[in-house]
């Protein structure tokens, strides 16, 4: 690997601190494994390793920040596995809450912003097309390479910290040209403009995306510029970084470097391509949920965080109307200052929304213990909640969540499915 005169100052501790060598030692080592021929500095990193997952986690970090270390670059941080706003909200032992809480302290030690979501993007993380960034948690990931057109690998605990603290991440993967070729080619022209112009459309395209490109890079054909809303494409990325190993979606139209199709494919032909039926975007739909009946225990809303946006539209839906079911509500802090400007979220609160802020029901134990149906219009919610909640995922559009938590019973309007 070719090393920079810094970056070999760094590496034999020559300059900087331990915890800056530290750190440049893992990047080095990584991008060795990974095959990378050098290292390319990065202009932003989002660190996905503040979620309390053991005390080795912790205590890696707290070390490197003891031996000096500090982020070279903006970071902003993941959720972490506390609502520090309500830490009581998370039912963690005393000793592991302990720790979670110690583990966001350090990466706030070493410099990060302490943004806790994960839709940094949302919170004022937008880095330019063309730029080297090193971000973790896949939905953030696949929206900074698809929408934003910056180039990142996925980066996962503790690697993401170390880039941060470096400023470096391994020359490889979807920083290059090459591995950014669209190769399969998914087109939904041939679906309704009236499925294609619903939001709960786009999470099940991306889990749908997520399994038939596996780990090639797709290219989406059928979705013009005026349905791609940023909620849209949030959705569609986190559903599509959930049920497959995708970081970047080229939408013809949307991500900077694919105006047209031929320019997504870098003038090469297509390795394969795959035109949706409505059978299969309804197959992809009902995979999502996972229990039978019209019992609704909650309701689970925000995975990737809810924005000031959705809020407000959950508000509208409601009417006035209050839950029969918990409404747990997961966004940022950043979005809880923009609520509370004009009463958004003391109007939600009063019709049964609880907000969790800073982490989400997936990560941490939030809802209620024993299991139970989980209503939800998220893709990233309904794929993880079984294994991560014990709770069985049931998939509608925002409109069915809301109608369902009103009346206390699944209630769902399949109309424009075909």
């Amino acid at each position: 690997m070719h090393l920079t005169q810094i970056e070999r100052g760094i590496l034999a501790g020559e300059t900087g601190t331990v915890g800056g060598r530290m750190a440049m030692e893992i990047v080095v080592a990584a991008g060795r494994m990974l095959g990378a021929g050098a290292l390319v500095p990065v202009v932003s990193s989002h660190i996905d390793g503040c979620l309390y997952h053991g005390d080795s986690g912790v205590l890696f970090c707290e070390r490197l920040a003891d031996e000096g270390a500090r982020v070279q670059v903006p970071s902003s941080t993941n959720v972490g596995a506390l609502n520090l706003l309500k830490p009581d909200q998370c039912r963690l032992p005393p000793d592991q809450r302990k720790m979670a809480f110690r583990l966001m302290q350090a990466h706030d030690r070493m410099g990060c912003s302490p943004s806790w979501t994960c839709a940094p993007y949302q919170a004022g993380a937008r880095p330019s097309a063309g730029e080297q960034i090193a971000w973790g948690e896949s939905n953030a990931v696949a929206f900074a390479n698809t929408v934003l057109g910056a180039r990142t690998n996925r980066y996962g605990d503790f690697l993401d910290i170390a880039c941060a603290i470096t400023g470096r991440a391994p020359l490889y993967g979807l920083h290059t040209d090459a591995a950014r070729r669209g190769e399969i080619v998914i087109d939904v022209s041939a679906l309704s403009p009236a499925l294609r112009d619903e939001d709960s459309f786009y999470p099940v395209l991306g889990a749908l995306i997520g399994t038939l490109s596996r780990e090639s890079v797709p290219v989406l054909t059928g979705i013009t510029p005026e349905q791609a809303s940023e909620d849209r494409l949030k959705a569609l990325c986190a559903g599509a970084a959930s049920t497959g190993s995708t970081a970047l979606i080229h939408i013809i139209g949307v991500t900077p470097e694919a105006p047209t199709l031929e320019a997504a494919l870098g003038g090469e032909p297509a390795r394969e391509r795959v035109d949706v039926t409505a059978a299969m975007i309804r197959e992809a739909r009902d995979s999502l949920s996972r229990t039978q009946g019209d019992t609704v225990d909650c309701i689970a809303l925000g995975s990737p965080h809810f924005s000031a946006r959705e809020c407000r539209t959950l508000l509208r839906l409601l009417n006035g109307r209050a839950s029969r079911v918990p409404i747990y509500l997961c966004t940022g802090r950043h979005v809880m200052e923009t609520l509370a400007i004009d009463g958004t979220d003391t109007a939600l609160a009063a019709l049964g929304v609880e907000f969790v802020v800073d982490t989400c029901v997936v990560v941490t134990p939030i809802l209620p213990p024993g299991g139970g149906a989980m209503m939800t219009n998220s893709a990233k919610f309904a794929h993880y909640a079984k294994g991560n909640t014990g709770h069985d995922p049931v998939f509608g559009s925002l409109t069915d969540c809301v109608e369902s938590a009103v009346a206390g019973r699944l209630v769902r309007d399949f109309a424009l499915w075909g």
